[in-house]
C-alpha cells in the first residue's frame, strides 16, 4: 500500500441533486488533483457504466483510475463500506455529494496529505469550505473539533479525509444505521484518533459546495424525524459508554437540599429583562394569575434605571396603577450590567420561595404552571429540577398573539428517565419552563459569563447539565408555558456567526460535562 495514495469516493445517482454539468465540474476538480500520480476514484452509482463513460474518460485522461461501484439495495453504510473496502489507498477522501455538488480546489488532496503528515495520530481531517447558493458565494468557517462536539447537527462539511487504517480499526461504517452513519463514524474515529480541522481565513477553502440549503431555523429540530432522532440518541449513548462518560439510570442521584429557612412562599418566578417594557406586564400578569397564589415575581432589570422596563414593572408594586394587594407580590432589582447569570443568581439570593421558576421577559406562564411543577417535586425528593413543556406563539403585526399550529407542543421527550441526561449532550434544547430549588441555585450558581465563549448564552443549559449529573430531572408533559416569537426575539433571526458563537459556548459546557462524568464514573 502506497503511504500517500488517496481514493476519492463520491456518488452519482438518478435521485442526486446535482445536474450533469455540476457533476462534470466535480469530476474535473478531481482530475486536477493527480500531480503525484497517487489518486484513484470510486463512483457509487445506480447508473449503467455506459452512462458514466464521459466522466471515466476524463479521469482516465488525467491518469486517474476510476472504479464504478453499483449501488446496492443496502443501507448508506453498506454502500460506503463496499467502496471503502475496494480502495487500494492509504487514505480515503469521501465527498458527500448526495444532496449538493462538491468541487475540489487544486491542491485539495495535497493539503489533506500534508495534514496527515503533520498529525500522525490523525484519523479524520475536515476543512472550511465555500458555499454557493443562488449565485452568491460565502465562506463557511467551521468549529474546531474537541470531545464536546457531540451534536448530531455539527457541521463538518462535505469532504472527509480518512485514514483507511483507522476506518479498518473501527470496523468501517455501521451498516445497521439508516440516518446517522457519518455521525456515528465521526464519533468512533474521535475516540482513539485525532480529528483535525483545516481552517480558512480568506480564499483558503479546500472546496466549494453548490447547494440550495435553506436558512437556519432554531425550531427545525422540533420537526425532525422521530426514528432518526432515536437512532442518533442510541449512537451517542454507545459513544459515551465507550469513553466512560455514560451515566446509567439513577446512578449518582442525591437527595435535593431542603428549602432555605427564610422560604415562606412556594415559588419565586425570576425574570431577567433588558428594555422590554412592552412585554413585562403580560409576563407579570401570567404569574399573578397562577392557580397557586403563594408565589412572588422578582423582575431583575439589567439595563439600569433609565431602562423603561423599570417603570413598567413598578406599576405592579405598591403605589403603582396596576398594584393589587390580593395578587402575588412584585419586586424589582436594577443593575447596569447586562449579565443573565448575575440576574438569576441575585434574584435567587433574595428569593422567598422554595423553588425558582423560569420566565423569560417576553414569554408567559400558563395558569397551572406552578401548580403542576410543585406536584412533580412532591413525587420524589431526589428531583433537583423540573422541566415543563411549551407551545410556540407568534406576535402578529396588530400585536395579537397567534399559536404556531405547525409546531407541536414541545415536550422534549428525549428526556427519558433512562437516558435523558445523556441525550442532553446531543441537543441544544433542554425544555421550558425550568424550575430549580432555590437552595440548589445558591449552592451551584449560574454561570456569569466566566465560562469560555459564554456571552449571555447557555448559563441555564450549563446548570441543567450539572444538576442532571446528581439529581433526577422531573417532567411536566402538559404545555405550561408560552414561548412568544417576535421580531426582537433572540430566536427570530439568527446569523451564522451568532450560531457559531452559541455553539462554541454550549459545546465547551459539554466538554466540561464529559470530563466531569468520566471522573464521576471512576469514583
Amino acid at each position: 500500500m502506497n503511504d500517500r495514495s488517496v481514493s476519492v469516493v463520491l456518488h452519482y445517482t438518478d435521485d442526486a441533486v446535482q445536474t450533469e454539468n455540476k457533476f462534470r465540474e466535480t469530476i474535473n476538480s478531481i482530475a486536477i488533483q493527480n500531480e503525484s500520480q497517487n489518486v484513484e476514484t470510486i463512483i457509487i452509482t445506480d447508473k449503467e457504466e455506459s452512462a458514466l463513460k464521459e466522466y471515466t474518460d476524463a479521469l482516465s485522461g488525467a491518469e486517474i483510475p476510476c472504479k464504478i461501484m453499483k449501488e446496492s439495495t443496502g443501507t448508506f453504510g453498506a454502500q460506503l463500506n463496499k467502496a471503502f473496502k475496494a480502495t487500494q489507498s492509504a487514505f480515503i477522501l469521501y465527498l458527500d455529494n448526495r444532496n449538493a455538488a462538491v468541487q475540489l480546489k487544486k491542491g485539495t488532496v495535497e493539503t489533506f496529505l500534508l495534514g496527515m503528515d503533520r498529525h500522525p495520530s490523525g484519523g479524520m481531517i475536515y476543512a472550511d469550505y465555500e458555499l454557493e447558493k443562488e449565485g452568491t458565494v460565502s465562506e463557511l468557517h467551521l468549529l474546531k473539533h474537541h470531545q464536546g462536539r457531540l451534536r448530531d447537527n455539527q457541521d463538518y462539511g462535505f469532504a472527509y479525509f480518512f485514514s483507511k487504517n483507522v476506518l479498518q480499526s473501527i470496523g468501517f461504517a455501521d451498516e445497521t444505521l439508516k440516518n446517522n452513519t457519518l455521525y456515528d463514524l465521526r464519533l468512533k474515529v474521535s475516540e482513539k484518533n485525532k480529528i483535525v480541522h483545516i481552517a480558512n481565513r480568506y480564499a483558503g477553502s479546500l472546496y466549494r459546495v453548490v447547494s440550495e440549503a435553506k436558512s437556519h431555523n432554531v425550531f427545525d429540530y422540533l420537526l425532525a424525524d422521530k426514528e432518526s432522532q432515536l437512532e442518533a440518541e442510541n449512537v451517542l449513548q454507545e459513544h459515551l459508554k465507550r469513553i466512560g462518560a455514560y451515566m446509567a439510570p439513577a446512578a449518582h442521584y442525591l437527595t435535593r437540599p431542603n428549602p432555605p429557612e427564610e422560604a415562606e412562599l412556594k415559588a419565586s418566578v425570576i425574570i431577567p429583562v433588558n428594555n422590554r417594557p412592552e412585554f413585562i406586564g403580560n409576563a407579570i400578569e401570567s404569574v399573578q394569575a397562577q392557580t397557586v397564589a403563594d408565589v412572588e415575581v422578582i423582575v431583575v432589570v439589567n439595563g439600569g434605571y433609565d431602562d423603561p422596563t423599570v417603570e413598567a414593572a413598578k406599576r405592579y408594586m405598591p403605589e403603582g396603577d396596576r398594584f393589587d394587594p390580593q395578587k402575588p407580590a412584585v419586586r424589582v432589582l436594577v443593575y447596569d450590567i447586562n449579565n443573565l447569570g448575575l440576574c438569576l443568581n441575585m434574584g435567587a439570593r433574595i428569593a422567598r420561595g422554595a423553588y425558582y421558576v423560569q420566565l423569560d421577559s417576553d414569554d408567559q406562564l400558563m395558569r397551572d404552571a406552578v401548580e403542576k411543577i410543585l406536584k412533580v417535586y412532591e413525587s420524589d425528593d431526589k428531583i433537583g429540577m423540573v422541566i415543563g413543556s411549551y407551545e410556540v406563539w407568534e406576535k402578529q403585526q396588530d400585536g395579537q398573539l397567534k399559536r404556531m399550529e405547525n409546531l407541536p407542543v414541545v415536550t422534549h421527550d428525549e428526556w427519558t428517565e433512562e437516558n435523558g441526561r445523556n441525550n442532553l449532550l446531543r441537543i441544544n434544547g433542554a425544555g421550558a419552563p425550568r424550575s430549580i430549588p432555590i437552595a440548589l441555585i445558591r449552592e451551584m450558581e449560574f454561570s456569569i459569563n466566566d465560562d469560555p465563549f459564554a456571552r449571555n448564552y447557555g448559563e441555564d443549559y450549563d446548570m441543567v447539565l450539572r444538576i442532571s449529573e446528581q439529581h433526577r430531572i422531573g417532567r411536566v408533559w402538559d404545555a405550561i408555558y408560552k414561548v412568544i416569537r417576535h421580531s426582537g426575539g433572540t430566536d427570530h433571526s439568527i446569523d451564522q456567526q451568532t450560531i457559531d458563537r452559541n455553539d462554541e459556548a454550549k459545546d465547551f459546557m459539554r466538554l466540561e460535562a464529559v470530563n466531569r462524568r468520566i471522573d464521576k464514573n471512576k469514583q
